[in-house]
């Protein structure tokens, strides 16, 4: 049956959402009342005849408005040829026959409604996330406001097990909080106050810690948090609009479907008109010639084709929905079934996205402790971000308090920094930073270095009183879930996972050998990544690209398929990607091409099982080998089938 749920339940409708569902039931009543009155009793014709008709009304008054929609346009489609079924066997006499059919075609378009409201249901479940209501703090007191008057730089309170009411920074306060309904994550995640939010960086790049968002529950503890985005604009007003627009946005298999349906339906038409006349040639009176082009009519409806792929999609969507994930619509679904390879970019995909320190080697009789002091004291006052991850790892791993030590940092460009430690001077960063400071490095120095650096580590000298005292390294490490996930995606028939970077070759070979990767490509600009997509679309037609839905844009535009990670708050991400991972985790990835192959699969066999019932039924009717009524149960029942079938997805999990 076509999609039209949408615009049935644009009419005026006496019993709300489930008139159509009581006129199908009062359909099936009358005529069942009408068929005992006229097998078992005596009464008069006009008696069973007038339930017919009443029959008739209920069966047939959406149907019906449906298709005069669009007669005036010369679209015939699967409800004008269940009218003009019916209103056949009405002609010849048959009207249990034609009361039949209406019952269960208006009864599965009901229940085929009934389905995909499930499915729609945990989409728009999203709507009610959000609180009607914000207790605002003005001046030290609480006044609880509407969420459409927030202003943005609103200070809202937070009571403890209530949901949060504008994605924001929280400023006092911390507590765990429960971010399933936007993210999927099962685990509630810890989250602080930010110290400083006076002139705060853009929203996106907030610390995740920091941040919470519109229809998140909070745990025990009370927040105060900095409204930065209307009520409009948040995550989750954000993501039910572009759920919404996903309906719209049709799948390869759908469209086929369509152009299929307009053909095939005007020749269902002219081959039932011509079957009419069937008495001119062979031996029959015109009303078993009309019986059969009925009966014809029905077999050949393709009901259960129009909806066995948006019935799927929409399931697939709305799981993918549940697990915090958002596919856009049915091509981005369909499309990710065929992947088998995918492109990832390095920071913060597969890596944490936070340089760690990975190495502090003392040389020269420095001890291991005085070394740690001395880049501490130096990389605390520079403003790089390797200097602060150094200078963050340093102090907790050795807990350094500081003695402000360290005077007149210098970064030079594209060498190091040098400074003033306890009156002498201090040089970290490479060899070159070194032997221009005239200070000799040593081959077997070079020689660790070089080691280090193979294996992905960025590595820097440490000089003081003029000579080499030693070795730090930081490095992107990969994700802790980065390895299993790999092997995860292979196991699921994903053959070929590249690496797309900008750092050096020798880091992503090094983080390709940790975790499984195929291929690492590194030293790569935006447009070499772009050139990278392009050749490995080349060689596999379809590819997915999985990044953070902002650096990579470009090379993401290109892909078959995009796939943003932590999409939560990005409304670049949101808006770019055709898959968007809500939450900041990589392991979602097999479920959503797992859920998309099983969604392809399940969208196949419901074209097998509703055109092998049109195949099966139609030669079986031309010949007159059954009736109108086996025609329309094996017709119905095969629409019903793959509305269940298509169901399944909902359950959808990965073994």
């Amino acid at each position: 049956m076509e999609n039209n749920q949408e615009d049935h339940h644009n009419h005026n409708q006496l019993f709300g959402r489930k008139t159509e569902l009581y006129f199908a039931i009062l359909c099936g009543f009358f005529l069942l009342i009408s068929f005992l009155v006229e097998k078992l009793t005596a009464l008069s014709y006009l008696v069973y005849f007038l339930g017919y008709i009443i029959s008739y009304f209920f069966g047939g008054f959406y149907i019906s408005i449906e298709a005069s929609k669009k007669i005036p346009k010369r679209q015939f489609d699967i409800d004008f040829l269940m009218i003009a079924a019916a209103a056949g066997a009405a002609y010849i006499g048959c009207w249990a026959e034609g009361a039949l059919l209406l019952f269960l075609f208006s009864l599965g378009h009901a229940l085929e409604h009934y389905a995909m409201n499930k499915a729609k249901k945990s989409i728009e479940a999203l709507g009610n996330l959000s609180p009607k209501t914000a207790l605002i703090k003005t001046n030290g007191k609480l006044e609880e406001i509407s969420i459409q008057d927030l202003q943005i730089n609103d200070v809202i309170v937070i009571k403890p097990n209530t949901k949060i009411a504008a994605d924001g920074v929280i400023i006092n306060g911390s507590s765990s909080v429960n971010q399933a309904p936007i993210t999927g994550e099962s685990i509630p995640v810890d989250k602080t106050f930010i110290e400083h939010f006076d002139n705060l960086r853009d929203f996106n790049k907030i610390d995740k810690k920091h941040v919470v968002f519109a229809g998140t529950i909070n745990g025990d503890n009370l927040l105060d948090v900095l409204v930065l985005k209307l009520s409009k604009d948040s995550t989750v007003s954000r993501l039910i609009k572009l759920v919404s627009e996903v309906e719209t946005q049709k799948s390869p298999t759908q469209r086929l479907t369509k152009k299929f349906e307009k053909w095939y339906v005007p020749i269902v038409i002219i081959i039932v008109f011509l079957l009419c006349f069937a008495y001119l040639v062979i031996d029959e009176s015109f009303n078993d010639s009309l019986y059969r082009a009925i009966t014809v009519l029905v077999a050949a409806s393709p009901c259960a084709l129009a909806i066995s792929t948006p019935s799927a999609v929409l399931s697939g969507i709305a799981r993918a929905a549940q697990k915090g994930v958002l596919i856009k619509g049915g091509k981005a679904l369909e499309d990710l079934g065929e992947i088998t390879t995918i492109a990832f970019d390095k920071t913060g995909t597969l890596t944490e996205g936070k340089p760690k320190l990975t190495n502090l080697i003392p040389l020269n009789k420095m001890g291991e402790i005085d070394l740690s002091k001395l880049v501490f004291e130096v990389e605390s006052l520079s403003n790089h971000p390797l200097a602060r991850a150094m200078a963050n790892d340093l102090k907790t791993k050795f807990n350094i308090e500081p003695k402000n030590k360290a005077s007149r940092v210098n970064a030079i460009q594209g060498k190091g920094i040098q400074a003033i430690y306890d009156d002498h001077k201090v040089f970290i960063g490479n060899v070159k930073l070194m032997t221009d400071s005239g200070i000799d490095v040593g081959d077997s120095v070079i020689s660790k270095m070089e080691n280090m650096l193979k294996n992905g580590h960025t590595v820097m000298l440490v000089a003081y009183k003029n000579k080499i005292v030693g070795l730090v390294s930081v490095m992107d490490l990969p994700r802790k879930t980065a390895a299993s996930t790999l092997k995860r995606l292979k196991e699921i028939g994903i053959k070929h996972m590249i690496m797309l970077t900008g750092d050096h070759q020798n880091v992503g070979d090094a983080i390709a050998k940790q975790i499984g990767l195929t291929e690492a490509k590194g030293n790569l600009l935006p447009e070499d990544k772009v050139a990278a997509i392009r050749t490995l679309i080349e060689r596999d037609k379809k590819i997915a690209m999985v990044g953070d839905g902002v650096n990579d844009a470009p090379a993401m535009a290109l892909s078959t398929v995009s796939v943003a990670m932590g999409a939560a708050g990005s409304d670049v991400a949101l808006e770019t990607a055709d898959v968007a991972l809500m939450s900041d985790k990589i392991e979602n990835l097999p479920f959503v091409i797992g859920l998309s192959r099983e969604s392809k699969r399940i969208i196949k066999q419901n074209i097998i099982i509703s055109l092998g019932v049109v195949i099966l039924l139609v030669p079986i009717t031309i010949l007159g080998l059954t009736n109108i009524g086996i025609a329309v149960a094996f017709h119905e029942g095969s629409t019903i089938v793959v509305v269940i079938n298509a169901l399944r997805l909902l359950r959808f999990k990965m073994d």
